[in-house]
């Protein structure tokens, strides 16, 4: 069995996707398995989550989204909501350091009203602090559905469009997707879902239109740094024709 640096040499920098999102599921499914309450689960999927954001910067990924909390999240226990968010900022605050010595910079897309204040403030103190790394960036996807994200873009358009900012005969895909949170950032190459669920579960539906999708029965808390290198080594074995023929993308290269 190959070694992670083995798996790591295998990879063909020049085709390393520049973004990666990831669904991280089974987390509760992953503590119900192992005789616990979800919060275990939760607790034991933040060690995955900062395995995939070091080894993402070190084979060259330059954005590693994470769906960490939707907007239908908002329906669970109550119990479970409020351990969530203070496990979220705790967790952060507590990485904080190590992503200011891995120069990656923390950022998040989503309706951070809905955040309770005290998740709020911390989160956007942890922002600050890493504003200056220029390493990879990490955006965690907290109370976000791609659905209320494509309203809002539609909502600011509407209100340009009736100051007389924007003609919305002009309106395209570009117009659009400058309206949209992940504005700064290319769309996701991969897209990765743990725990065996075969959807996108609301997740930047419009960003993810041309990517690879890879799917990993393995529960969230499991999927260790050598599975993110199988996903990309995966990624780059397929041919991304983007609509084109077999011979028109040959022809490109």
């Amino acid at each position: 069995m190959s070694s992670l640096s083995d798996k790591i040499q295998q990879l063909d920098p020049t085709r390393i996707p520049r973004h990666v999102a990831i669904i991280m599921d089974g987390n509760g499914r992953w503590a119900k398995q192992h005789g616990h309450e979800r919060s275990f689960g939760h607790e034991n999927g933040v060690a995955t989550v900062r395995q995939a954001t070091e080894i993402a910067s070190e084979v060259g990924v330059k954005f590693l989204t994470l769906y960490t909390f939707s907007t239908e999240n908002w329906n669970r226990p109550q119990d479970e909501v409020d351990a969530l968010m203070n496990l979220i900022v705790v967790s952060i605050e507590q990485q904080t350091p190590d992503l200011i010595k891995n120069n990656v910079r923390l950022t998040t897309i989503g309706n951070m009203e809905r955040m309770p204040e005290f998740a709020a403030s911390r989160l956007r103190k942890c922002m600050e602090d890493t504003g200056h790394c220029t390493g990879l960036v990490l955006c965690l996807a907290l109370s976000y559905s791609s659905r209320w994200e494509i309203v809002e873009a539609c909502r600011q358009m509407a209100r340009e469009a009736a100051d007389g900012q924007l003609n919305p005969d002009s309106i395209d895909d570009s117009v659009l997707a400058a309206h949209l949170a992940t504005a700064s950032m290319p769309d996701p190459d991969l897209l990765i879902r743990t725990g065996g669920d075969l959807r996108v579960s609301n997740y930047l539906l419009w960003q993810i239109a041309y990517s690879e999708l890879y799917f990993t029965p393995k529960y969230w808390p499991d999927f260790t740094k050598e599975d993110f290198v199988d996903a990309i080594a995966d990624f780059q074995a397929r041919e991304r024709r983007y609509g084109k023929t077999s011979e028109q993308v040959n022809d490109e290269k």
